[in-house]
């Protein structure tokens, strides 16, 4: 026998029924609101026009069969519940007749405690009555296998009975989740106060909208719905005011409901690998977030209402669509770590030289052909990348950030044609890569760089100090800078091969006097 819902399903299949219109005409009016901004540019051509019709007319539909199976499996839970009660309503009554019935029997005994005849055939009649109500049960078990068997040959049954009482814990990995499983395990879990719930990628695929008593969750203080097919979210999600660490990472996000703004505990939010085109006003509300991804997405540009994030510390807007940064951004003072790369990004502005705290900016491939000279107000930056970008001019500013250790300029091609002056006034510089551009001689200050020990100069034609010094190391090149300073020949451009060997000569010449004098080398 297939075993019955729980009450819990039961509960989440009502809380499905009950909201099952709502959330198709949300989905619906999502649709037309995409299909309204498509129309803002009209197809070419007429043929394009009536395809463009039909595929508009053909996602409508999915939306209506998909709410349609979700509220033929939630009734189908409601109906098999009914009919559980009413079996078990007759089993309770044909168990009361059989109790009576041994009662009665009971008389049949003599006083000397020997059953009489009478006795054994009432006996012989409650075997019987046991078996026919075996049969009976059999019978209608047998009578809801076949209802359940019609149903599915009608497309009316999604899942198996037997499938309701699967283990819907969150730490179940075998099995996905349908959406009245989901209800139920919602349901279950705020009644229970849950504080931690994971659903990292168990949901069926065809799970698109989570069901709005996902607002239930109140008690939860994490929450992980990542790597699922979920293209929106409830307005209910502003109710989980508890909600510290949220991660929506890879899914297909299409926006935000304004409600997300309530979420004002929220302290790590992973978005990444969605198909975000824009932030909803209330963004700005999420005051206490500190850690934000939304990398992998499709936006074009970030809210001014970013700048209410005073306490955001790492924010990932990696690969998207970026061509500017709002200029509110400088009022995220607490910012450690902002990562842009794979953007449209053309510059950055001014007011990138408030953020004091940030120690790591990453630019690469970007189309920015500039730094802004407040970059040397970052004082405590470490690591710098504008790698495979436009630039054309490295500002004599930046060098006043002496706390850089890791500096990428390579691959501006021909645009970058020379190193700042003042290069050597960052002495905590342990990385340099200058590779595939155009600059051909180090500056004087270069000699400087005590602590480098990476030096990458791949396709950059470098005549001074020639190649040969750079294959030799980091250090090699700083000492060959520090030689010619002392020498006094720091102006002119050793480049042919004999002045090279000269050094060479002399550096390897100065060390054997040292060993023939008992000196440490």
């Amino acid at each position: 026998m297939k075993s019955r819902a729980s009450v819990a399903e039961v509960v989440a299949a009502v809380a499905v029924l009950s909201s099952a219109d709502a959330e198709e005409a949300a989905r619906l009016d999502e649709v037309a609101r995409e299909e309204a901004s498509a129309s803002a540019s009209p197809a070419p051509g007429q043929a394009d026009g009536e395809l463009l019709a039909v595929l508009r007319e053909a996602r409508r539909n999915a939306v209506r069969l998909r709410a349609l199976q979700q509220r033929k499996e939630a009734a189908h839970v409601v109906e098999l519940e009914r009919r559980f009660k009413v079996f078990d309503e007759l089993i309770q009554r044909a168990s009361r007749l059989v109790s009576s019935s041994a009662a009665e029997a009971g008389g049949g005994a003599t006083a000397d405690g020997y059953v009489g005849v009478g006795a054994e055939s009432v006996d012989l009649e409650m075997e019987v009555r046991k078996k026919e109500a075996a049969v009976a049960a059999a019978a209608a078990v047998a009578e809801m296998e076949r209802g359940s068997k019609g149903l599915a040959a009608l497309g009316l049954e999604s899942k198996p009975i037997s499938s309701l009482r699967r283990d819907v814990s969150a730490g179940s990995d075998m099995e996905k989740l349908s959406l009245i499983q989901v209800a139920s395990l919602i349901e279950s879990s705020a009644k229970k106060g849950t504080t931690e719930l994971s659903l990292r990628g168990k949901l069926v695929d065809q799970i698109e909208w989570l069901p709005v008593s996902l607002g239930k969750l109140q008690d939860v203080t994490e929450l992980d719905l990542s790597e699922n097919r979920i293209m929106a979210l409830p307005s209910t999600i502003g109710s989980l005011r508890y909600l510290t660490k949220l991660d929506l990472h890879s899914n297909q996000l299409i926006n935000l409901p304004d409600t997300f703004g309530e979420l004002s505990n929220l302290i790590d939010l992973d978005l990444h690998a969605n198909q975000l085109k824009s932030l909803p006003p209330s963004f700005g509300n999420l005051t206490s977030l500190a850690n934000l991804d939304l990398s992998s997405n499709m936006l074009k540009a970030l809210p001014d209402c970013l700048g209410k994030l005073a306490n955001l510390r790492r924010l990932l807007v990696e690969t998207n669509e970026l061509e500017e940064l709002p200029y509110t951004i400088g009022s995220c003072t607490s910012l450690v770590e902002l990562r842009l790369d794979f953007n449209q990004l053309k510059a950055l502005p001014e007011a990138i030289g408030k953020l004091e705290k940030l120690e790591i900016l990453t630019l690469h491939y970007n189309r920015i052909k500039g730094l802004p000279t407040t970059v040397g107000s970052l004082s405590r930056l470490r690591e710098l990348d504008v790698s495979f970008n436009e630039v054309e001019v490295i500002p004599e500013n930046i060098c006043l950030a002496t706390s850089l250790m890791k500096l990428n300029i390579s691959r501006n091609f021909a645009d970058l044609r020379a190193l700042p002056k003042s290069i050597g006034n960052l002495e905590m510089l342990e990385e340099l890569d200058i590779s595939s551009n155009q600059i051909r001689v180090l500056p004087d200050s270069f000699r400087c760089l005590s602590r480098l020990r990476v030096f990458h100069a791949d396709e950059t034609p470098l005549e001074f100090p020639p190649r040969e010094v750079v294959k030799l190391g980091a250090q090699a090149v700083v000492q060959y800078m520090n030689d010619l300073n002392a020498a006094g020949g720091t102006n002119q451009k050793k480049t042919d091969r004999g002045s090279f060997w000269i050094w060479l000569f002399s550096l390897f010449g100065c060390c054997k006097k040292d060993q023939e004098l008992g000196l440490p080398v």
